[in-house]
């Protein structure tokens, strides 16, 4: 019963988040999701619903880095890929994370490569 509860909680944050977010082709949301292991993130236009630029910790070289350093990475993996696209600005959806630890150097990584958040 109380994995129901905290899933039917992590979906009303995420449906309160999303209700302000939308992204479209000239300003596309980035959209962050974490396992234990791995976090992800990907640019997306909702209006067209397609992805315009992916990263992960997966394609990043294993090195001995600790969580957060390999979320910033990729964090600077994806702006330098969107700036490629000729994307400058995006709105970060951090779904149901907080904006502490992993998602926080992901979007500062983010920042530091060029993207406008």
């Amino acid at each position: 019963m109380k994995s129901k509860i905290l899933n039917k909680k992590r979906e009303r944050r995420v449906s309160r988040n999303r209700a302000r977010i939308f992204g479209t082709s000239s300003k596309p949301r980035l959209s962050v999701s974490r396992s234990n292991r791995f976090i992800y993130a990907q640019l997306i236009d909702d209006e067209k619903m397609n992805t315009l630029v992916h990263a992960s910790s997966r394609d990043i070289s294993k090195s001995k880095s600790t969580k957060s350093d390999s979320a910033r990475l990729v964090g600077e993996t994806l702006a330098k890929k969107a700036v490629d696209a000729g994307i400058k600005s995006a709105v970060f959806d951090r779904r149901y994370y907080k904006y502490h630890g992993r998602i926080k150097a992901l979007a500062d990584g983010a920042r530091k490569g060029g993207l406008k958040l």
